[in-house]
């Protein structure tokens, strides 16, 4: 394990080390690859990508401002980026579930938590199915929020929207899923 620290790594990618370069790489290559494979099912292009956000990053290493982020997170927003414009020029059915009319009562923080966080296999399946099927901001927004456990604060940088935002959007398509959940549940249960 190495000892440089972020500040050391930033320093000796901008005076084109090798090290510094290699210690990036081997220090957040796995987490920016997790990020990107997500959303890119093809690991070949996930690990394109992979690179082509650590190319960007050597490039752009003097845009780099640790008051702003720390450099897992700029990491991130280039990835972030990247995957957006991929996708874009990949063209990818989206299916929006925004008038998916289940009920019109409204639903409380809790009702909406004890759906969404249930602990069947069934249910938890159901629910994959029905995050694959977002467009691909609001799954990177559950992503970055759930699975990586990221505070919004920092998915505001990363994706570029202001905090306030992305609490109403993450409310809003928590909404969307437990709606849809709902409606695919079967008579029996």
């Amino acid at each position: 394990m190495s000892a440089l620290t972020e500040k050391d790594i930033v320093n000796a990618v901008r005076q084109g080390q090798r090290e510094g370069q290699t210690e990036m790489v081997s220090r957040y290559a796995q987490r920016i690859y997790a990020l990107i494979v997500r959303e890119v099912t093809d690991p070949m292009d996930a690990q394109e990508l992979t690179q082509d956000a650590f190319m960007r990053a050597f490039s752009h290493i003097d845009s780099y401002d640790p008051q702003k982020a720390s450099l897992s997170t700029w990491l991130c927003r280039i990835a972030y980026r990247l995957v957006l414009d991929f996708l874009k020029r990949s063209g990818p059915l989206i299916v929006s579930m925004e008038n998916a009319e289940v009920s019109q009562k409204d639903i409380s923080d809790e009702e909406l938590e004890a759906e969404l966080s249930t602990g069947r296999e069934e249910r938890i399946a159901q629910l994959m199915k029905l995050v694959d099927e977002l467009p691909t901001e609001e799954r990177m927004l559950l992503t970055l929020y759930y699975l990586e456990g990221r505070p919004l604060k920092e998915i505001a940088y990363i994706s570029g929207v202001e905090a306030g935002v992305l609490a109403n959007r993450l409310y809003r398509t928590r909404k969307k899923l437990y709606k849809r959940l709902c409606s695919m549940v079967s008579p029996s249960e």
